[in-house]
């Protein structure tokens, strides 16, 4: 039976990862939509082989374009959930969810689900890695994407949220020239989340909506407060060392030490190196910050 539940997919040549995860969506809910970037390999063959409803939208940014999503896409259903192409659900969470969804109070607008990450078919439970908390279902009228080009979460406008018991996985199948590309290209945003921190020439999010999940509240606390205010490069190396030796990261053996020493240390080397040479460009051409990364990233 289908639950009073929509789920959108944001995708983008992700047929790698529909043919395998697609059909477990469905199997919780009839109502899957996909919101497309424009692919050009099988994805909407796919889609429409198992009868999903297809969008197709312009890709700016994953805030963005959930949002559009939520506005344009005809959602009938009391709740949405957001999954993207590489993740899917246990079957223990979905057989929670069909019990607890349509017997919670009005009160309750957003569940927090955890999130299960697995690099090279291993599970990374160390390092800070797991469990990570999200709100990833929401009543319709109450939750939006926060505007970010980075570390985007969902927020809430009113309401309280629950914690449910079981995981969901994010395991992407590509390989690791896909991960780093695709990493280069997160570090350019990350690289303006923090000069934004730091120069404030972006609105924040509006005061109707608030961060409601409390691990995301402390991190993203951490990260302005001090993670952005320590020394270039240091800060990476400091990070890495906290998660691998402090968090016990080591215990993931070498599959997670490729994924610590990337994710962890090389991914925020890179941040740093682009916030170094933005801010360069910037005092060379007597610019500011944000006509730099206007004008050579296409971020405003």
């Amino acid at each position: 039976m289908s639950v009073n539940l929509t789920i959108i997919i944001l995708t983008k040549n992700e047929s790698i990862h529909l043919g395998k995860y697609l059909p477990i969506a469905l199997g919780l809910t009839e109502n899957v939509i996909l919101v497309d970037s424009f692919s050009d390999d099988d994805t909407l063959d796919i889609a429409r082989s198992l009868n999903v409803k297809v969008y197709q939208h312009a890709f700016i940014n994953h805030a963005e374009q959930l949002n559009w999503a939520l506005d344009h896409c005809n959602i009938t259903t009391g709740w949405v959930m957001k999954l993207d192409a590489d993740e899917y659900l246990t079957p223990e969470l979905i057989s929670e969810i069909r019990q607890k969804l349509d017997g919670l109070s009005d009160s309750i607008t957003g569940l927090i689900l955890k999130r299960r990450v697995y690099f090279m078919g291993q599970w990374i439970r160390h390092g800070g890695y797991y469990p990570i908390k999200l709100i990833r279902i929401w009543r319709k009228d109450a939750g939006r994407s926060e505007n970010r080009w980075m570390d985007e979460h969902i927020v809430l406008s009113h309401g309280n949220t629950i914690e449910l018991e079981h995981d969901f996985i994010d395991e992407n199948l590509n390989n690791l020239t896909w991960w780093t590309d695709k990493h280069n290209h997160y570090s350019t945003r990350e690289a303006f989340d923090l000069l934004n921190t730091k120069y404030g020439f972006q609105k924040n999010q509006s005061k109707e909506y608030s961060l409601a999940n409390k691990q995301n509240q402390q991190k993203r606390w951490l990260k302005q407060n001090f993670y952005g205010r320590l020394p270039l490069f240091l800060r990476a190396w400091l990070y890495f060392n906290y998660r691998y030796i402090f968090q016990l990261g080591f215990l993931d053996g070498r599959k997670g030490l490729v994924w610590h020493f990337l994710q962890g240390f090389w991914y925020r080397f890179l941040v740093d190196s682009k916030i170094l040479q933005i801010e360069w460009l910037a005092k060379k051409e007597k610019k500011s910050v944000k006509q730099i990364l206007e004008e050579n990233y296409g971020l405003k």
